[in-house]
């Protein structure tokens, strides 16, 4: 006996504070650097002469460079953006056409309004998930305290 489930708002569904496609994005990019023979913070660099001053570089390099966490929510938030733009073109759309009854038209602008309700949601979720992981990348002798 098998069932399914089926969510009406998909598109908020969290597992651990990420959405399913974060967790999908970040897996899939985890298994790939792991199929090219790359550990997840490990160094695999080899070096030659240079003593701490190369070490010191290295370290930089890797640190300025957005982590794969960061990629993948601005990827999302990208995506998120996009499909914003489709739908309040679609709202639009539904606002000028035509329907038989006033009821026809309101039930269609709302059902898109709600739509971009779900995707502002997952959109505001993503960046707030994206603010967190560039506040742990940050040093903590950047930030200033302000209180007195």
């Amino acid at each position: 006996m098998s069932f399914s489930v089926g969510f009406a708002n998909a598109g908020a569904i969290t597992i651990g504070g990420k959405s399913p496609a974060t967790i999908s994005d970040l897996s899939e990019a985890t298994s790939d650097a792991q199929a090219l023979g790359e550990e997840q913070g490990s160094d695999n660099q080899v070096r030659t002469g240079g003593g701490a001053a190369a070490q010191g570089e290295s370290k930089s390099e890797k640190t300025s460079s957005q982590s794969i966490a960061v990629q993948v929510l601005l990827k999302r938030m990208q995506e998120l953006q996009q499909q914003l733009r489709e739908q309040q073109q679609q709202l639009a759309a539904a606002q000028a056409a035509n329907y038989p009854t006033p009821q026809a038209k309101a039930t269609a602008v709302m059902t898109i309004q709600g739509q971009i309700a779900d995707t502002s949601a997952a959109l505001a979720q993503v960046t707030g998930n994206l603010v967190k992981e560039l506040a742990k990348g940050s040093s903590s002798g950047s930030l200033v305290n302000t209180t007195a």
